[in-house]
């Protein structure tokens, strides 16, 4: 394996699933936690969870493939061209994939219980928090000692 960088998510969270790369929500957070994960520095983030199964599933790249191509050290931009060539996603399907994943919320009675349940235990006054990448932001911030 070549030199790479790998964030220590023991120490601090992965970037939002909200900030994209090349059109791609929830890549750079993807990258930060295939790297730690490559390096043992995850913590208590998966790798290959169910919304990065969703990006997977989208791209048609599989995760063992992507995990191997990060072992090798590539930059984000070496990663997102990896990506691009790769997918037969054309840039307008990019962007609106990403627009659905960051407008997602549960769907079902179910998921919405298991969801406030979830914010019952990090902010219980909070009523604002709507979509499954604002759950996942606020997770991160009070994860790190931040006040819901």
């Amino acid at each position: 394996m070549s030199k790479m960088f790998a964030p220590d998510l023991t120490q601090h969270a992965p970037r939002s699933p909200r900030v994209r790369l090349g059109g791609y929500a929830h890549l750079p957070r993807l990258l930060d936690k295939a790297r730690a994960f490559a390096t043992g520095k995850h913590g208590e983030y998966n790798y290959n969870c169910p919304l990065d199964e969703e990006f997977f599933e989208f791209t048609g790249i599989t995760s063992k493939a992507f995990l191997a191509a990060v072992k090798t050290g590539k930059s984000d931009t070496e990663m997102l061209a990896r990506v691009n060539a790769h997918s037969k996603r054309m840039p307008l399907d990019v962007v609106a994939w990403s627009t659905w994943m960051e407008s997602r919320c549960p769907g079902s009675a179910a998921a919405h219980g298991r969801f406030q349940d979830v914010l019952a235990k990090l902010a219980p006054e909070r009523t604002d928090i709507a979509t499954f990448f604002e759950r996942l932001d606020l997770d991160d911030y009070v994860s790190f000692g931040g006040r819901g």
